[in-house]
């Protein structure tokens, strides 16, 4: 009776020990993350062998020889190559008619109608427009939603350039209820007429309404980098850093919750088991935690540069890092510090860690087809540090992984919760990364042909109900919608000279690591 007594006596001092020590981390925890100290608890660092964020199990490719290509790929490829040359020349409609020439369209997808320019005086609506308008005028006096939706939806479906129609019907949308048909409205308005700063603002708005404050500063971010010299650039760059502040401290928010419920949970640990290793490791990943996603990202990616071979070609890493900048660039979270690093690895794979490490796979250079295509994985991965899902699922699996340790099947439990919430941030991160490829330039079907380019690959692969990534069919399928519905420009840059010449020093290093393998084998055998 006496030792169970002791027990709790000592387990009751170390849950007041702890939460002290807790609420004083949180009391002096500073705004900005401070300098990462090598942890005393190990994160466990991806390996180069598992699938990543952007992609789903696959069988070894060294099986498969690669095939020749047909004459018609070869000359499609040209085109593709003399279409780039006229983009970059600044002859965008020569170019996209060489585009569209190449591309298969999209199926059930009808002709892109011509944009027309935009408007903001109601006088310059055709006659049937100003009857349209007054409706609504009178629909909103009487609150009669018949009387407002009807000719809203038809003035914004027949005169979509009428900026302040497009505005008013999302904002009516929102006051009604209907959040998600609003945010709808914005993005197919925005992406026709991007440079219209009332329209962006209005999206940037709503965003921040329903709490997406990490999409409203890349949108009001977007707009500032696109439109350097308008008058408004200062305002836009004040609300992207305002949109950037909320979700910042959602995060620490979510983190400092975590923390307490981390070490109570190490706590029963003790009191359950009589071992100190889980309180210890909970209070020690927890002050790691809250250092902030920075902080974690750079111990873990120093762990990741210790474990993983890295390629050292100037040429090939300069290349990948030339186009993560740009899109770095376009996402604005100007606290990381980006850095790209390539691994001699066949797989077509890529993944991100917190703070804006992204390790990319050399075999996703040698399988994708261009640069826009390498693009929309970068982009993919990218959105995954944008939008801290890195440092969300460390946090998240930080306290699962306490929860679950003193219960049956508790690894399954953890893997579980992972499963859902991993499944929605990489559509996320498709549909983010779709947006920054979109804003940097790029063909705007880069993550979509990423997708495709996987299912080729793909063999025996699992129902996208067993894997922790929507399956490659379902991804494409949304994709397609979202670059249809959106009405983004798929006949923009391919960039096919250059990472032909980059897939080429690719799928050398891949060859020349492989034998390198083999000689390892070979002599550890003897």
């Amino acid at each position: 009776m006496k030792r169970r007594w002791k027990s709790l006596f000592l387990a009751v001092s170390w849950v007041m020990l702890a939460i002290g020590t807790s609420i004083l981390i949180i009391l002096t925890q500073p705004l900005a993350p401070t300098p990462a100290q090598e942890p005393t608890v190990v994160i466990e660092t991806p390996k180069p062998t598992p699938t990543p964020e952007a992609s789903e199990d696959k069988k070894p490719d060294s099986a498969v020889a690669e095939p020749a290509l047909t004459p018609e790929e070869i000359a499609r490829r040209q085109k593709l190559i003399e279409a780039d040359k006229l983009y970059l020349a600044g002859e965008y409609a020569a170019a996209q008619k060489i585009y569209r020439e190449v591309k298969k369209p999209f199926a059930q997808t009808s002709h892109t109608p011509q944009i027309k320019p935009a408007i903001a005086d109601v006088n310059q609506l055709s006659p049937a427009g100003k009857v349209y308008w007054r409706e609504v005028q009178a629909g909103i006096v009487s609150k009669l939603q018949t009387r407002i939706f009807v000719p809203l939806e038809l003035l914004v479906q027949q005169y979509p350039e009428f900026i302040p129609g497009q505005i008013k019907y999302a904002e009516l949308l929102q006051e009604y209820g209907d959040k998600k048909k609003a945010l709808e409205v914005l993005e197919r308005a925005t992406t026709l007429y991007p440079n219209q700063a009332e329209l962006i603002k209005a999206k940037v708005t709503t965003l921040a309404g329903n709490k997406k404050w990490m999409e409203a500063s890349i949108a009001a971010r977007q707009f500032a980098i696109l439109n350097p010299n308008h008058p408004q650039v200062a305002e836009f760059n004040k609300l992207a850093e305002e949109n950037l502040k909320r979700y910042k401290s959602h995060i620490r928010a979510k983190v400092r919750g975590n923390t307490i419920a981390n070490i109570i949970t190490g706590a029963l640990g003790y009191a359950l088991t009589g071992s100190l290793v889980g309180p210890f490791s909970a209070l020690d990943s927890t002050i790691l935690l809250l250092q902030g996603e920075k902080a974690v990202g750079d111990s873990v990616a120093k762990q990741a540069k210790k474990q993983l071979p890295l390629v050292k070609d100037p040429q090939l890493v300069a290349y990948v890092n030339s186009i993560g900048q740009k899109l770095a660039k376009v996402g604005g979270r100007d606290e990381f510090r980006y850095e790209f690093f390539v691994i001699p690895e066949e797989s077509l794979n890529a993944f991100a860690l917190p703070g804006g490490k992204i390790f990319v796979h050399a075999g996703a250079i040698a399988k994708t087809n261009s640069e826009a295509e390498l693009a929309g994985l970068l982009g993919h991965e990218l959105s995954h540090v944008l939008l801290s899902h890195g440092f969300q699922l460390v946090t998240q699996g930080n306290l699962i992984g306490n929860l679950t340790q003193y219960l049956p099947f508790g690894g399954t439990i953890g893997q579980l919760f992972s499963l859902t919430y991993s499944r929605d941030m990489e559509r996320q991160a498709d549909t983010l990364g779709t947006r920054l490829i979109v804003s940097s330039g790029y063909a705007a079907d880069g993550v979509y042909n990423l997708m495709n380019t996987l299912r080729e690959q793909q063999k025996n692969s699992p129902p996208s109900w067993l894997s922790s990534h929507p399956g490659s069919k379902e991804r494409v399928e949304y994709l397609q919608e979202l670059i249809t519905t959106n009405n983004y420009n798929r006949y923009a840059y391919e960039g096919v000279a250059q990472h032909l010449e980059m897939q080429a020093k690719a799928k050398q290093i891949l060859k020349e690591e492989k034998e390198h393998k083999r000689e390892r084998e070979t002599r550890n055998r003897e």
